[in-house]
């Protein structure tokens, strides 16, 4: 995020995120990608020394009382890293931490909250079920009510920090006759007896967040670990959808970035017929299109960012977090395409890290609910939005702007 858009509270913050990553060693990287590391717990350990993580949230539960402009701009500086960097950083920080502390109790966010921002313990969110993505609301995870406690069977699968998670923020079924939207409850699980790390997936990229299917096998919760109302999840849900996609959008940013940054300088120590090749236009137009890309991309992000902050109406909010993620994600894959295109077969192989950068990247139209889903969100908002303001508002009929509107039989629509 540019210096000119930021306050000078954030622009020390977010250079304070540039000190972290100057110290990640390169071998934790490495190794990451190698997946000889399974969960990044001595790089939280030391953003939450530095205290990075959860810097939306009030100091009094650990955070720095800053906003979503601050957070965009810390998590685009971590994901410059690697996308499972920011990842991990956002899972238990931005997503779990978010539905504790806007839903939780005071004993919840002591509890869970305050340890996890001073790296003390570690958390995942389990959305996803072997049998459903994008149905979300079909999850078959039940939570059997036994009077003071919960007792919970069932699986969830993709969950990054599945291996190193010392708590789990799990929707399950609670209500089986109920409509979908009003069955399910939001529960905190620590890990223990029945929580079982079934499988470790082999990724194409984003190795080293410790994603896998767990199982939930008569795992015994007390009802105060329920966050918010008992089949009152969906209300938890919405306002998760927030961090969760405004929060992937942003670190996509900071994760293409190194992308259009190696291949600028190599476009300009590269040389062919006589002359490096930024001079040709087949390849300084590629870098061009990257650099527009990643700057469209912070606009929408700090635009959403502000709409957030200053409590826009909750559909356009909707709205614009859904057009940041699918414009990002994609204009950001974009951004990584064009860097391996220039650099031609050296790009294609690990000698630099471009072909790590464009795995990790693939997931980003997938998680969070995927593109598909964006635009299906979008559509729905956009169209009841433009309805709205046509009653509402006393805008001018633009139709009428051009010179045969009126023509006899020519408008016709059925």
């Amino acid at each position: 995020m540019y210096d000119f858009l930021l306050p000078e509270e954030i622009r020390k913050i977010r250079d304070e995120a540039r000190d972290l990553v100057r110290w990640v060693p390169r071998e934790m990287i490495i190794d990451m990608d190698a997946d000889k590391i399974k969960f990044l717990k001595e790089f939280l350990q030391e953003a939450a020394r530095r205290n990075l993580l959860g810097c939306r949230y009030p100091k009094k539960w650990g955070g720095r009382g800053l906003n979503w402009v601050a957070a965009s701009t810390i998590i685009e500086e971590i994901g410059t890293l690697g996308y499972i960097f920011a990842c991990t950083f956002g899972v238990g920080a931005e997503l779990v931490c978010d539905a504790i502390i806007l839903h939780g109790t005071d004993e919840q966010k002591e509890k869970y909250v305050k340890p996890l921002l001073r790296g003390q313990l570690f958390a995942a969110e389990c959305l996803t079920e072997p049998r459903g993505g994008s149905d979300f609301f079909g999850t078959s995870t039940i939570a059997e009510d036994r009077s003071d406690h919960f007792v919970i069977n069932g699986q969830k699968r993709f969950i990054v920090g599945a291996e190193g998670a010392d708590y789990f923020l799990v929707y399950a079924k609670t209500d089986p006759v109920a409509a979908p939207h009003n069955a399910l409850t939001c529960l905190i699980v620590d890990r223990g007896p029945g929580v079982e790390t079934k499988y470790l997936y082999g990724l194409m990229g984003c190795r080293g967040g410790g994603a896998g299917r767990l199982v939930f096998k008569d795992v015994k919760v007390p009802k105060e670990n329920v966050i918010g109302e008992i089949n009152g999840a969906y209300p938890i849900f919405k306002t998760m959808m927030i961090p969760e996609r405004l929060g992937t959008a942003a670190m996509t940013i900071g994760s293409a970035r190194p992308a259009l940054e190696i291949a600028t300088e190599y476009t300009t120590r590269r040389k062919a017929f006589g002359q490096a090749i930024l001079h040709f236009q087949g390849v300084n137009f590629q870098v061009a299109e990257a650099a527009m890309l990643l700057d469209a991309c912070r606009s929408i992000i700090y635009t959403t960012s502000c709409a957030v902050d200053r409590q826009a109406d909750s559909k356009t909010v909707r709205r614009l977090v859904s057009e940041s993620k699918k414009f990002v994600t994609e204009a950001c894959q974009k951004v990584a395409h064009n860097a391996m295109q220039v650099m031609g077969g050296i790009g294609y192989t690990n000698v630099y890290p471009i072909e790590r950068i464009v795995r990790d990247l693939r997931l980003a139209t997938i998680w969070t609910g995927s593109n598909e889903i964006m635009s299906m969100i979008i559509a729905n908002e956009w169209y009841q939005e433009h309805f709205k303001n046509k009653q509402r508002l006393s805008l001018r009929n633009y139709e009428d702007d051009a010179l045969e509107a009126d023509a006899p039989d020519e408008k016709i629509f059925e």
